[in-house]
């Protein structure tokens, strides 16, 4: 029996399945073998289905789906273990967005490298009255990268990243480095 996907064969032979008055009956074995042909793929998927949801098993064309699920877009320019890397990690990144923490986690998973976040401080406080107030009055932040190449970096995207996970009244800067 082979059916609509070629070399696939049904798991579950409806033909099997008929009263013992229809197992010598050509014609309801033939209608039964049609209808194996149609639901073979649908049983193989149903079968599989776990392995659809997990981001690392999934097949390649159904990973751009599964991350629109968690929101995220994917790069094919990225090697697939990235792409599934980025799937798989979407809920954490998104359960840490607006920290440091979370802003390097996403920016290390688009890159590949080490990354330093280096920022202003928001708040600061002196052991003196009226004494100076470490750091700097200006927000700002610095995101380090370090990379093998430099290069293969896409700072227009990296950049977007960035002004999307920070918060909107920081300005912010990359700093993209060779390891």
């Amino acid at each position: 029996m082979r059916g609509l996907v070629s070399e696939l064969v049904t798991p579950h032979p409806l033909g099997e399945t008929l009263p013992a008055l229809y197992q010598d009956d050509g014609l309801a074995q033939g209608l039964a073998s049609a209808m194996d042909e149609i639901l073979a793929p649908i049983f193989t998927s149903l079968d599989c289905l776990p392995a659809y949801l997990d981001p690392l098993l999934a097949p390649t064309d159904f990973l751009d789906w599964l991350g629109g699920w968690v929101g995220v877009t994917l790069d094919h320019t990225w090697p697939l273990e990235r792409r599934r890397l980025m799937v798989a990690s979407a809920v954490e990144l998104y359960r840490l967005r607006g920290t440091a923490a979370g802003l390097a986690a996403q920016v290390e998973v688009f890159t590949g490298g080490r990354v330093e976040i280096v920022e202003s401080g928001a708040a600061g406080w002196s052991k003196v009255a009226n004494g100076v107030i470490p750091g700097d009055r200006q927000p700002s932040l610095t995101v380090r990268v370090t990379v093998a190449d430099p290069d293969a970096v896409a700072t227009t995207r990296l950049d977007a990243i960035v002004a999307a996970a920070k918060p909107a009244h920081m300005p912010h800067r990359l700093e993209i480095l060779k390891e």
